[in-house]
């Protein structure tokens, strides 16, 4: 990521922090970094995916 020439700091940190949540780079990386019970991803699977996740 460049920064401009005019561009200050505070404004392309702020670019930088939307970019990286935009990718979901924090959100894998806390998935990494501490581990989730099987029963935990269910949970979380079931609340983010819907009905999808779900068996019938």
């Amino acid at each position: 990521m460049t920064i401009g020439e005019n561009e200050s700091l505070e404004k392309a940190l702020r670019r930088f922090k939307k970019k990286i949540e935009r990718e979901g780079i924090l959100r894998t990386l806390k998935e990494i970094k501490h581990y989730e019970k099987p029963s935990e991803k269910k949970r979380r699977k079931r609340r983010s995916g819907g009905r999808s996740t779900w068996k019938f």
